[in-house]
């Protein structure tokens, strides 16, 4: 973690995860903008406009300095081009962690790639002492992506969605969290 709390970025085979910047709303815009992307989740998609303002305040941080927001958009590395992003919501030791991969690149096996490195990435962290998502029941993609980073479904709901939860190996030594 950076000194003002910024995530790292971090990479895996195909995939960079960098820290979101209020630059990357254009084209984001465009990787975002199928509606179907929104069809467990709810809402539709956000214009340039609304995407800058919401990158503005989550790249900002945080207001509550016991919770750090770490997002990231995720660029295949092969093309150049954005694919969609990552997140996570420190907060107590807990990681709540999303990702969402557009359209286009679905099925390519990114959304797992990305979400299997943002787990190992979080959990190299001393800090980090488990790893949440919340997915919706029907949602068997997500749900696959989630087992493939490690985490079981509990019988824990939240808004209707599955509590997925991973905890960190209790012999790990800080640092040398899983790798890929």
């Amino acid at each position: 973690m950076y000194a003002d709390g910024a995530p790292e970025p971090f990479s895996t085979p195909r995939l960079d995860a960098l820290p979101l910047d209020v630059a990357h709303a254009e084209e984001m815009a465009v990787v975002l903008s199928d509606p179907a992307l929104h069809g467990y989740t709810g809402g539709a998609p956000e214009d340039v406009g609304a995407l800058r303002a919401r990158y503005e305040r989550q790249s900002a941080g945080c207001p509550d300095p016991a919770e750090l927001w770490w997002n990231w958009v995720l660029r295949v590395r092969a093309d150049g081009c954005l694919a969609g992003y990552a997140q996570a919501t420190l907060r107590d030791g807990r990681a709540e962690v999303a990702w969402v991969v557009g359209t286009p690149w679905q099925g390519r096996g990114y959304a797992k790639e990305a979400a299997v490195g943002m787990v190992c990435h979080l959990l190299a962290r001393q800090s980090v002492r488990s790893v949440v998502a919340h997915i919706h029941p029907d949602h068997a993609a997500s749900a696959a992506v989630a087992a493939a980073a490690g985490l079981t479904a509990t019988d824990e709901r939240e808004d209707g969605e599955v509590r997925w939860r991973r905890a960190a190996p209790h012999n790990a030594v800080p640092g040398s969290g899983a790798r890929l």
